[in-house]
């Protein structure tokens, strides 16, 4: 399955463009933008398996550093300190990774 099963790709592209610039990423928007607000919780969850790239079951702070590039190939890759932000965002339980239950309880 790859991303466009799922999401559109024009508005990924779109989206990926809106956050081209280094440190200007903001997860809350670009995952509003891409479409995955309006996902069900089904859907977020195979988004969440095409990112976690090792199949661990968790997004770790590595892949974090690419998750732009499980949208489009093409895409940068995360700064530091804006892993690190997405890291805080998504790791409820401070082991240093984002678990598959995080999509479950994710606001809306």
């Amino acid at each position: 399955m790859s991303m466009t099963d799922l999401l559109s790709a024009e508005d990924i592209k779109k989206a990926i463009g809106a956050f081209a610039a280094v440190d200007s990423f903001d997860h809350k928007k670009f995952f509003q933008m891409v479409g995955l607000k309006k996902k069900s919780a089904d859907d977020v969850k195979k988004v969440f398996h095409i990112l976690d790239k090792d199949k661990s079951g968790f997004i770790e702070e590595d892949e974090l550093g690419f998750i732009l590039k499980g949208f489009s190939a093409d895409a940068r890759d995360l700064s530091v300190k804006e892993t690190k932000t997405l890291l805080a965002a998504g790791d409820k339980d401070g082991d240093g990774k984002i678990g598959a239950d995080a999509v479950e309880r994710r606001p809306r």
